[in-house]
């Protein structure tokens, strides 16, 4: 592959909440073109449902349906992540590159190993750009694992602004713009300078410091608990309820445990608190993020937040398992917990009802606990 083709090639990724921004930083440093498909709609869900097989979970039919929009819209590289374990996840690259055969499509395909750490990464740039540069690799991978950092922290602040906002839909708001700032940013520096912008503009949302908030751990299979098509926007349906909302599983916390090594980690990754969190109820792994849902019911227990909600896809073996070991851990974490299980089926308002029920259950909790009845 010669430079001129470095310039046409274009490598699309499916979405998953905004990592989309982190790998086309990544992507443009290295002098690849990221094709970015049309955000995940109910066209992209359509989609993939039509060519997936009945009981395979949300995800993979909303990939599906991202690399076919893709497709259509001219991207040369499909880019698909894979795992080892008990998870489904790592038979659905052969699936999907299967399916886009059979759907008639010559893209080409290619696969990054998630738990390669940064030799995966490296490798699967190399690939894509055709180059084997270290030093513009290592500042590729750098610009990317850090605007995810920063993506993971501004979600975090508008969970704390949405809960408290005075107009609703005003921390949202401010929250796009702070977006664009990152998106801007082509190094680390640009990068240090947009992390202040995007700060200052969080802050000018009008909140009430003085409300009375809840605050809830969402856990579950880590796509839903990111991406806010595949779980109905659940954060900010809870954060118009008063609901402070803090994501148990995030990119931040995954590429901690699969990409830095080691000696650069500060403090207990979620995946070490895993462990020494479920071992009195899950001795072992057993796929997905069912080991790390378990802690996270644990974790939150700990710390003396308001409930905890996990979402899980239809179907998804190592989330029904956690959701089976949820009522034996009642003996020693007195948290309420709300299952949710997601599919293309699921429907809004039954979904609304449920979260509302939920939250107002919490809210008698939490004031029967501060008069001393509990």
């Amino acid at each position: 592959m010669n430079n001129n083709e470095n310039k046409k090639v274009k490598v699309a990724f499916p979405h998953m909440g905004n990592v989309a921004i982190a790998w086309s930083a990544a992507l443009k440093k290295i002098g690849v073109e990221p094709f970015i498909p049309p955000y995940t709609s109910k066209k992209t869900l359509s989609l993939g449902t039509k060519h997936s097989p009945e009981a395979i979970c949300l995800p993979y039919k909303l990939i599906l349906g991202n690399f076919i929009e893709a497709i259509e819209g001219g991207t040369d590289y499909v880019s698909m992540i894979t795992s080892p374990g008990c998870c489904r996840l790592g038979e659905y690259g052969n699936c999907i590159h299967s399916a886009l055969i059979d759907l008639g499509y010559d893209t080409k395909y290619i696969e990054m190993r998630l738990y390669d750490g940064l030799k995966g990464m490296y490798n699967y740039l190399k690939k894509v750009s055709g180059k084997n540069d270290p030093i513009l690799f290592a500042r590729a991978i750098n610009l990317a694992i850090r605007k995810m950092f920063l993506l993971d922290d501004l979600e975090d602040a508008l969970s704390y602004y949405r809960a408290r906002e005075l107009k609703l839909g005003d921390a949202e708001k401010h929250f796009d713009k702070a977006i664009e700032f990152v998106k801007d940013a082509k190094n680390t520096k640009m990068l240090k300078k947009a992390k202040k912008l995007a700060f200052e503009e969080m802050k000018k949302t009008e909140i009430n410091k003085d409300k009375e908030i809840l605050r809830v751990d969402v856990t579950g299979e880590i796509y839903l608990v990111c991406d806010p098509f595949s779980n109905q926007n659940i954060l900010r349906e809870l954060g118009k309820m008063g609901v402070q909302t803090r994501r148990s599983l995030t990119i931040r916390s995954f590429i901690k445990d699969a990409i830095i090594p080691k000696v650069f980690r500060k403090g207990e990754t979620h995946l070490q608190r895993a462990y020494r969190l479920a071992k009195p109820y899950l001795m072992r792994d057993i796929g997905g993020d069912s080991l790390e849902c378990v802690s996270d019911v644990a974790y939150a227990d700990e710390r003396g937040i308001d409930g905890i909600i996990h979402i899980s896809p239809f179907t998804c073996m190592p989330e029904i398992m956690s959701q089976n070991i949820f009522p034996a851990m009642r003996e020693n974490c007195d948290i309420p917990i709300l299952p949710l299980i997601m599919d293309e089926q699921t429907g809004k308002a039954g979904y609304l009802t449920r979260l509302e029920a939920f939250v107002d259950l919490m809210r008698r909790r939490k004031r029967k606990i501060s008069e001393g009845k509990i």
